[in-house]
């Protein structure tokens, strides 16, 4: 009995600890104790909003070129033919939207920190196109979706994922 009342004390004192710390973290501006709350907070109690990337934080780290639309010259190196090659935009508010080969579409996309990027799901019109078309856009889709990484190499857009490397050249 002794050794359960003992136990009990002791978990009770560590809650309050643990309690403590976390609200004096949430008054110095530590933010939640997990990482997974919301952003810090402020002397004022508001919550201060950090960005997730940051043009021109480093010397070396490009910025992602926002309101420029981008037309698909190859994936994994096989050029896209014809005259209506996939294209997309990332505008300033983070939306994306651009054409697949038959197909529009529209998603979040957030440049990040060191050159990553992430793209949210795709919503898709949903035209019927012939197989090959199809297999193409398809294949693009995935690639642009997964994207994680960009880099501008010359005047070319790269974006590299698991799934390819996509490079596009700036529409005029």
């Amino acid at each position: 009995m002794r050794g359960v009342l003992i136990a009990t004390l002791a978990c009770a004192v560590l809650a309050i600890d643990l309690s403590a710390a976390t609200q004096a973290q949430a008054q110095m501006g530590g933010g939640s104790p997990t990482g997974f709350g919301k952003g810090n907070r402020r002397p004022g109690g508001e919550d201060e909003k950090k960005p997730q990337y940051v043009p021109g934080a480093k010397a070396s780290e490009k910025i992602f070129p926002l309101d420029s639309t981008w037309t698909a010259v190859s994936l994994n190196g096989k050029p896209f033919t014809g005259g209506d090659r996939p294209s997309f935009i990332i505008d300033k508010q983070y939306r994306a939207r651009g054409y697949g080969g038959c197909n529009t579409f529209a998603a979040t996309a957030f440049p990040l920190k060191e050159q990553h990027i992430a793209v949210g799901p795709l919503a898709l019109t949903k035209k019927s196109c012939d197989k090959g078309l199809a297999a193409s856009e398809q294949a693009y889709f995935v690639a642009l979706r997964t994207s994680a990484v960009w880099d501008m190499v010359g005047s070319q857009l790269v974006l590299k994922s698991p799934n390819g490397e996509l490079k596009f050249d700036r529409a005029l």
